[in-house]
């Protein structure tokens, strides 16, 4: 039997991983210090302990957020990476290529929990489609980010 392997990066592709092994500790974090890392309410998070990380291209800057945590990210677009402490390093969820394989076990941080987010659900939704009289240029969007697949070269060829 084969290990599974996770792959995923940050959003211009200058970093890009690979987890292999049984990743089964996914969380989310409310503490204030991952709220700000993640400029949002929450952070989720995988926990690769047991598993084998390995960078692919580039590697993450890191700040030391704390005495025992430093936390990566990607130097040339701010995507939020890693939350490396002394029992091991958890990726950023959403920096999976199919973050929908790894739901949230798991919350922690809770004293720092925003009221509001357990109600984000029974908010209306809407499609970027639906939003086009408000914004028509979503149309016209044209990505720059990496795609959610390991490629050889990235940007390419003509693009910024």
């Amino acid at each position: 039997m084969t290990d599974t392997v996770y792959t995923g990066g940050c959003q211009c592709g200058a970093v890009r991983f690979r987890v292999q092994g049984k990743l089964k500790d996914a969380s989310i974090c409310h503490c204030r210090m991952c709220q700000k890392a993640f400029g949002a309410y929450y952070a989720p998070l995988v926990s690769t302990r047991g598993a084998e990380l390995a960078w692919t291209r580039g590697e993450p800057k890191r700040f030391r957020s704390s005495n025992f945590v430093s936390r990566g990210f990607c130097a040339a677009c701010g995507t939020p990476l890693t939350y490396e402490a002394p029992d091991g390093v958890a990726i950023a969820a959403g920096a999976f290529d199919d973050p929908s394989q790894l739901p949230p076990t798991i919350q922690f941080g809770t004293e720092g929990k925003v009221a509001f987010v357990d109600r984000l659900h029974a908010l209306p939704g809407r499609t970027t489609e639906e939003d086009l009289e408000e914004a028509p240029f979503v149309l016209q969007i044209v990505s720059n980010q990496h795609p959610d697949h390991d490629t050889v070269t990235w940007p390419p060829e003509g693009r910024p």
